[in-house]
């Protein structure tokens, strides 16, 4: 099983995927927790041009496609392998905020780039996505780190990503969810849980079927 959790900054996704990947081991699984990009060398360098280079200007069509080439790395170094072998993957963004950012907020075409996503993966999508929404004003807020090139852009560059996120969740396969962040963690925690026990027992339901 295949899990993200994604949302602009400040939603509370780091928290949410640790306590997320305890509680599925906790139930019997065996859990990678991942974040796009990074989590292989490739992903982790491109990680650190795309967000703390800022000697060196990328255009927004060369940000999207360096994206594409980290997800496709982890993809075949890190989540196929993983998925065949039996593991549940929760994975800190993937395919959604690549659309969403460089799509809906950053002016490239969407379809254009859920094709590119599509070759990219080489059709490994998540079969849940938790999209966990947050005004980006209250966002900001929440973040005590130095911004990164991407937050330096600005509130009403994330009106953009939010309103990116609500359109473009639905066009995710699999099972989709929206997660209001702006309530206590365990209060999201539970949400999520329900979301993801719906995801197991469908998966059990059809096995009965299956056999």
């Amino acid at each position: 099983m295949f899990i993200t959790l994604d949302g602009i900054d400040g939603g509370g996704k780091s928290t949410q995927i640790e306590l997320l990947a305890q509680w599925l081991t906790a139930q019997g699984h065996k859990v990678q927790t991942h974040r796009d990009p990074g989590s292989t060398k490739l992903g982790t360098a491109v990680r650190e041009i795309l967000l703390h280079r800022e000697d060196i200007p990328l255009a927004n069509t060369t940000e999207m496609l360096l994206y594409m080439a980290a997800r496709a790395q982890l993809v075949a170094e890190n989540i196929r392998p993983a998925l065949d072998a039996g593991w549940t993957i929760v994975c800190d963004r993937f395919l959604l905020a690549n659309v969403v950012y460089q799509g809906s907020a950053g002016g490239l075409d969407v379809e254009a780039l859920w094709q590119v996503g599509k070759i990219a993966t080489a059709g490994c999508l998540p079969d849940v996505t938790i999209v966990l929404d947050i005004d980006p004003a209250i966002a900001a807020s929440r973040i005590q780190r130095g911004q990164d090139r991407l937050e330096k852009r600005g509130i009403e560059y994330f009106e953009k990503v939010r309103d990116g996120f609500l359109a473009q969740l639905p066009c995710c396969p699999g099972r989709t969810a929206i997660v209001e962040a702006n309530q206590d963690i365990q209060a999201i925690h539970r949400e999520i849980i329900a979301i993801v026990k719906e995801e197991i027992d469908s998966r059990s339901s059809r096995d009965l079927r299956s056999r």
